[in-house]
């Protein structure tokens, strides 16, 4: 049954419990859930929570680890106009597999789909450590990017089948420091690892990390038991149609505006193509007895609401995460291990205000602490087009510690909010589209704000009043990268016009996160219709 969105008692519907029990702890039953699902009694045991975090963990460190060893790939490889694709191909891999394993994992449990993630996992980061070019290493990250989305999205979906809603803060926090450490770990181990071993280790490092998370889920994961139902076929021609689609419309966002024009030939066909899939796809899903995208998945406001706003999380996080290295190398005159310090102070404290924003929601309700959350970063975005110029480093640098505080404020109370208004059979598909959205949302913002950002240095380039200056965009990159080669005046016209760039973007952000906000209070219902927890005791 479609949780209603309207509920009675405290914040979000969050059950009282028993008298003397906080707000939302878990009442003790006997029977199945709301879903046909009996929770299991008690916490997880240490070695499931152990293998949770070590699936986390080889997602999120490989989102990172392969950067700072690209020059080593190339060198060995070749390939340098195709390199990108080392990240893209992974990304376009995660990002359209996870609607297909969050269904997956709500019709055949989530145990079998994380293992099989796990094993393509493993088997992407052989491969790709046995590599011979640059074509088969980038065929093997998309191997181990369709092990990848079986890992983000079930990972998640199995911290909130396993701890009540009172605790999932916690789990919730834990894998926000992976991320973390993740962010600030990944470039250094990727770095050591391609100037004292090779860059092959680098994918082989996942192999011990993979094998013992798979035999620590293997051996100790047990899920809560399912009451019996009839399943349903599995959607598999709305799984292909899913995949094509997303596939098309990302690949033209990933190379729109770099491989070729936007109002290309290529670009418009692409565009279109999806276009015409996505209307193929929605024709097949109304008529599939059990479909990957479920329209309920729109049609409730809740799950609606928080899709959206976790789309605009991913088109604002393309300022800090993509454009403020840039900004501290070119305009700031760090070098690489500087600008990363200057990035990474965000997930320094993103994780401290996750792991507070339950004492938060408890009180105002989710969607309230969502709001200030994004509210917060809104101004915090803001207040970038304030630095003076050129500004010192500790400024940006504080400018990102108060954007992942409010960050952590506006999406853990989003994810575990959501996660609590659907039941067993639904929370795969649901944690699915939020993690698919915010992917979206992120491709979206990496092509309409690099576009703002080249607009705006061609029209200072254009206007420039100084010689010596590139006339083409292409040459900006090269000409950032060795400023000395430049005379004085025309190197730091260029400077200022990347800041004037940077600027645009954090306004871009600024709208996304003011978008995000109007969507959580205009759409969001002011209290989650959270469903009540009954557990086996």
């Amino acid at each position: 049954m479609p949780a209603a969105d309207s509920t009675d008692g405290a914040p979000d519907g969050i059950p009282a419990g028993p008298a003397g029990t906080a707000p939302g702890a878990a009442v003790s039953a006997k029977g199945p859930t709301a879903s046909g699902t009996a929770r299991p009694a008690g916490r997880p045991p240490t070695p499931v929570v152990v293998s949770l975090m070590l699936g986390m963990a080889l997602v999120a460190l490989d989102s990172t680890i392969v950067a700072t060893a690209v020059p080593q790939i190339v060198g060995d490889l070749g390939g340098f106009s195709v390199f990108s694709w080392l990240f893209s191909g992974y990304l376009l891999a995660v990002t359209v597999t996870l609607p297909v394993y969050g269904k997956l994992s709500d019709t055949f449990g989530r145990k079998p789909v994380l293992l099989f993630g796990i094993a393509l996992f493993l088997l992407g980061s052989l491969l790709c450590a046995s590599a011979w070019n640059m074509a088969a290493l980038i065929a093997f990250r998309i191997v181990q990017g369709l092990g990848g989305g079986a890992l983000q999205g079930t990972v998640q979906t199995l911290a909130a089948d396993l701890y009540p809603l009172a605790e999932r803060p916690r789990i919730q926090a834990r894998m926000s420091s992976v991320w973390a450490t993740s962010a600030v770990a990944g470039p250094a181990l990727g770095g050591l690892l391609a100037s004292y071993a090779h860059w092959r280790w680098i994918f082989l490092i996942n192999l011990p990390l993979a094998a013992l998370a798979l035999w620590m889920t293997t051996r100790h994961l047990t899920e809560p038991v399912r009451s019996p139902g009839r399943r349903g076929p599995v959607d598999w021609a709305g799984a292909l149609g899913v995949f094509c689609c997303g596939g098309l419309l990302l690949f033209a966002l990933v190379q729109g505006g770099v491989a070729w024009p936007w109002l290309s030939a290529p670009s418009l066909g692409l565009l279109g193509a999806s276009a015409v899939l996505a209307a193929v796809v929605v024709r097949v899903e109304r008529r599939a007895e059990e479909p990957i995208l479920p329209g309920w998945v729109w049609r409730r406001r809740t799950i609606a609401a928080v899709n959206l706003a976790m789309g605009a999380l991913g088109l604002l996080m393309v300022a800090p995460m993509v454009f403020m290295p840039t900004y501290a190398q070119s305009v700031l005159g760090l070098g690489p291990v500087g600008a990363g310090l200057v990035m990474s102070v965000m997930t320094l404290s993103w994780p401290v205000t996750a792991a507070l924003s339950q004492h938060v929601y408890r009180r105002i309700g989710f969607r309230d602490s969502a709001a200030v959350g994004i509210a917060l970063a809104a101004a915090v975005l803001c207040s970038f087009t304030l630095l003076p110029y050129p500004a010192r480093p500790w400024q940006p640098a504080l400018i990102m510690l108060l954007l992942g505080a409010a960050l952590g404020l506006f999406q853990l109370p989003l994810i575990v909010g959501v996660q609590s208004t659907v039941g067993w059979a639904e929370r795969g598909t649901t944690t699915a589209s939020v993690l698919f959205c915010r992917q979206v949302g992120q491709s979206v913002g990496a092509a309409l704000l690099a576009a703002v950002a080249n607009a705006t240095i061609a029209a200072r380039l254009a206007d420039a009043p100084v010689p010596g200056l590139p006339r083409h965009l292409d040459d900006v990159a090269e000409a950032l990268e060795h400023p000395e080669l430049l005379p004085r005046t025309a190197a730091d016209h260029l400077r200022e016009a990347v800041a004037a760039a940077v600027e645009h973007i954090f306004l871009g952000a600024t709208a996304a996160a003011v978008a995000a906000l109007l969507v959580l209070l205009l759409l969001a219902p002011r209290r989650f219709p959270v469903l009540p927890e009954l557990r086996d005791d």
